[in-house]
Order: C-alpha cells, then sequence, then structure tokens
C-alpha cells in the first residue's frame, strides 16, 4: 500500500509516452528471452494495439516509467484481443452467449528494477482487476508462460482452460488461464486491499472524456483513501 505514494498511472493513445512503452516493451521481453527475432527500432507493437476496446497503461514511479499493460475489453461487438488469436475456439461461443472478459498483454516490467520492486507486477495487474470491476466483466483472460501459471494460481484464483498453444512471435507455448469473477473478486480484494479503487479512479483509467473535456494526464491510485475511510 505504501508504494502506491509514488506510483501513477497514465492512459496512452499517443506521443512520446506511447513511445517509450513500446520500448520498454521490447527491452522487456528480449531481456527475458521471449522474442524470436529482433526489432531495429527497439519497439513491440502490433495492430491490435490500434484496436478500438485497447487501453495501453504505462505505470510512472516519481515520473520514471516503471512498467507497462495493455488491456482488451473483449465483447460480442469487439472481439478483438490477443486471445482470440490463438483460443477463440474457447471463447467465441461464451462471447455468443453474452460474457465479456479482460485480456490482460504485453505485461512488461522494467528489468533493472525487477529485483528492487518486486511489488510492481502486483502495481501493474491492479489495472486489469480495475478493469474487472469497471467494465462488470465475466473474468480476466490470461494468456501466460508455463513458469507462471503457478503464480497465478495462487495470487488470483486462476484455472487453467485448455492445453497451452504456440503463439508467435513469441518463444514458448502459451497457457490460457481464466480468474472468474464471480469465484475470486471478493478473495482478491482480501488478499491484496491495494486492489481496491474508487468509482471515480475507475472513470478517468478507462471512460472517454466527454465533449469539451480533457483526458487527466496522470491518474492516482485510490486505495489508500478507501482504507483510512474504512
Amino acid at each position: 500500500m505504501a508504494i502506491l505514494d509514488e506510483i501513477e498511472y497514465r492512459r496512452n493513445d499517443g506521443g512520446e509516452d506511447l513511445e517509450a512503452i513500446y520500448r520498454l516493451r521490447y527491452k522487456s521481453f528480449r531481456r527475458h528471452g521471449l522474442l524470436l527475432s529482433e526489432s531495429a527500432d527497439e519497439r513491440m507493437v502490433d495492430e491490435l494495439d490500434e484496436a478500438p476496446n485497447c487501453y495501453k497503461f504505462g505505470v510512472f514511479m516519481n515520473n520514471h516509467l516503471v512498467s507497462t499493460i495493455r488491456l482488451h475489453h473483449l465483447t460480442k461487438e469487439m472481439p478483438y484481443a490477443p486471445s482470440m488469436t490463438v483460443f477463440s475456439d474457447i471463447l467465441q461461443p461464451r462471447l455468443d452467449r453474452g460474457e465479456s472478459f479482460i485480456d490482460p498483454s504485453r505485461l512488461s516490467i522494467d528489468p533493472d528494477l525487477t529485483t528492487s520492486f518486486r511489488v510492481l507486477p502486483y502495481i501493474t495487474l491492479r489495472l486489469a482487476f480495475i478493469g474487472v470491476i469497471h467494465f462488470n466483466t465475466s473474468g480476466c483472460i490470461s494468456m501466460i508462460r508455463e513458469e507462471h501459471t503457478g503464480f497465478y494460481a495462487r495470487s488470483f484464483d486462476s484455472i487453467s482452460l485448455c492445453e497451452p498453444r504456440l503463439y508467435p512471435p513469441f518463444t514458448m507455448p502459451i497457457f490460457l488461464y481464466e480468474t472468474r469473477t464471480d469465484h475470486s473478486l471478493q478473495l482478491s480484494l482480501e488478499r491484496f486491499p491495494f486492489f481496491a479503487s474508487t468509482a471515480s479512479e475507475r472513470r478517468m483509467l478507462f471512460d472517454q472524456p466527454k465533449r469539451g473535456e480533457l483526458a487527466p494526464l496522470t491518474i492516482l491510485p485510490t486505495a489508500k483513501y478507501l482504507k483510512a475511510a474504512a
């Protein structure tokens, strides 16, 4: 909870911050040996970054970009997400029945900070949890490497939906895991109180500004205020 005092979230659709996010993705994935090929411009970006249901976030500590995540709000009307390129046969029937999901991807932590700030993956994944609440989705879908399956199962009560599959350009099979809202929402809040958020924070992170309004440059985490009120 204390580190939230140093954290700012920024939703990015363009400009220097977005370029920094693309470069951090590349740096993190290359450092961990997850990409098959090099990129001359050292950026990691694809067509799903421009999907209408895509939300790209940078996490800043003391005005320095330390991590990033991309979220897709997956619905029957907008079935655009990384998971649908590999696991559409699993997910499309559920979308057709009216379910919806948050699909987090491109989770990247500055590799120079991973040993100093081990809480950063949680601080970053907090955005996916907030998205689940804001959009009232059925659950959160995660495509993860085998070595991360235990973390997701222990931390978020996630379950495997099928056998792993290949997902180019990555170098290993990818697992599809789901955290169900109806089963695990309250459990996650009890386990990680800093995942809590106010309605105002959720709106600033995900809602489009009304006509004549400017989008907020930065959004501060609000969990500490809810804890103080309690």
